[in-house]
């Protein structure tokens, strides 16, 4: 780049970072929100808030970049033309695809940087992200059992600690299972709750059993190591484990399981999910070039260009709205996945048409030197 290509390419290039930085903070609050019901309620909230939150940030990058785009060019040359900077530039002879090109160039590498996004980081992001989450809901100690007070994770189960010792440990349990036909007290020295074969449960040493019998005597059993399964009412362990199409590489995406009945019958939305991570970087590159249309594409205003700004950020909301709307439709018919491929591509095709087609120069030739007419 030359000295006025790389002054045009930072004016873009900070108020995409700030307004990246803005959008990611506001849709990271809600994000963290949407899940705190799970996170405050665990041992580990603090962690687990950050990691998850960290984990949903290349879906927010990945959905607000085009429009982030957008923006940043849009600011970028109105703070340009108000300031005089273009009409001085025209004046030294520099044209407007000149100016345009550090503008392309920089809607190139968001483009890249959108593609890397989804096809190696978002699904590697999600996949950890609904591992941590599968995880958190299994760790029902710090959860559902709190030291000093009866807690019932459901009607039949009545669980008490009198204190937790470190590492999960809990002291002095009493518990009382009535989900038999004759209910069981279990009482012992220390526990602990922990995963085995993928269903919680209860370890429990050094106690004792007392059940009661048909004729309404009590059998007392002692033990010294016992594992109660918790599997009913809130220890439900979540649904069956498995990948969505958003936590999928490109590769499974593209060459689904054919012998799991989960892939089998979601085949064409793996498709559309596959074909909208490849075209979506394709919308920073339209978007920006709809950005350069709306304020170099016209005339010269003195009165500003907030109409023309409105009418193109209206016109890019749009087309960043069909694109979210072909791949939902794509879903369900395979066939609608070019549609995904051609939009952003007209929309590129028709701004560089109007940005520096034949019209634009044959008008430029007959207006003569003077080029503060146009913008």
């Amino acid at each position: 780049m030359n000295t006025i290509s790389t002054y045009v390419f930072r004016q873009a290039l900070g108020p995409l970072l700030a307004i990246l930085g803005g959008l990611a903070a506001i849709a990271i609050l809600t994000q963290g929100l949407n899940q705190l019901d799970i996170i405050i309620t665990n041992r580990r909230a603090g962690f687990a808030f950050a990691w998850v939150t960290l984990l949903a940030l290349p879906q927010l990058l990945s959905l607000i970049l085009p429009m982030a785009v957008f923006i940043a060019v849009a600011y970028a040359l109105n703070r340009m033309q108000s300031e005089s900077e273009v009409a001085v530039l025209y004046g030294a002879g520099i044209s407007r695809q000149r100016i345009a090109r550090p503008i392309i160039q920089l809607a190139v590498l968001a483009a890249l940087a959108h593609l890397a996004i989804n096809v190696v980081v978002q699904p590697w992001a999600f996949k950890e992200r609904r591992e941590t989450f599968y995880a958190l809901r299994t760790d029902v100690a710090a959860s559902l059992i709190e030291e000093g007070a009866f807690t019932f994770p459901s009607d039949q189960l009545t669980l008490y600690a009198r204190e937790r010792g470190g590492g999960g440990e809990l002291r002095d349990l009493l518990i009382n299972d009535a989900r038999p036909d004759y209910p069981i007290t279990y009482t012992a020295r220390a526990g602990a709750i922990a995963t085995i074969e993928g269903r919680p449960a209860m370890v429990m040493r050094d106690g004792q059993i007392q059940r009661q019998t048909e004729d309404g005597t009590v059998d007392v059993l002692d033990f010294d190591r016992y594992v109660l399964p918790l599997d009913s009412g809130n220890f439900d362990e979540p649904a069956i484990f498995y990948l969505k199409a958003s936590d999928r590489t490109l590769y499974e995406l593209l060459m689904p399981d054919l012998t799991a009945h989960y892939d089998q019958g979601n085949i064409v939305r793996f498709q559309a999910e596959a074909h909208a991570r490849l075209s979506s970087p394709l919308l920073s590159i339209a978007l920006a070039m709809i950005a350069l249309v709306t304020v170099l594409g016209g005339q010269f205003n003195r009165g500003g260009y907030a109409r023309r700004i409105g009418i193109g950020a209206v016109i890019a909301l749009v087309i960043r709205l069909a694109s979210l709307t072909l791949q939902a439709t794509a879903e369900e018919d395979v066939r609608m996945n070019v549609l995904q491929y051609v939009l952003p591509l007209v929309v590129i095709l028709a701004c560089g048409s109007m940005l520096g087609g034949r019209g634009a120069r044959k008008r430029r030739h007959s207006l003569g030197p003077s080029l503060l007419q146009e913008a």
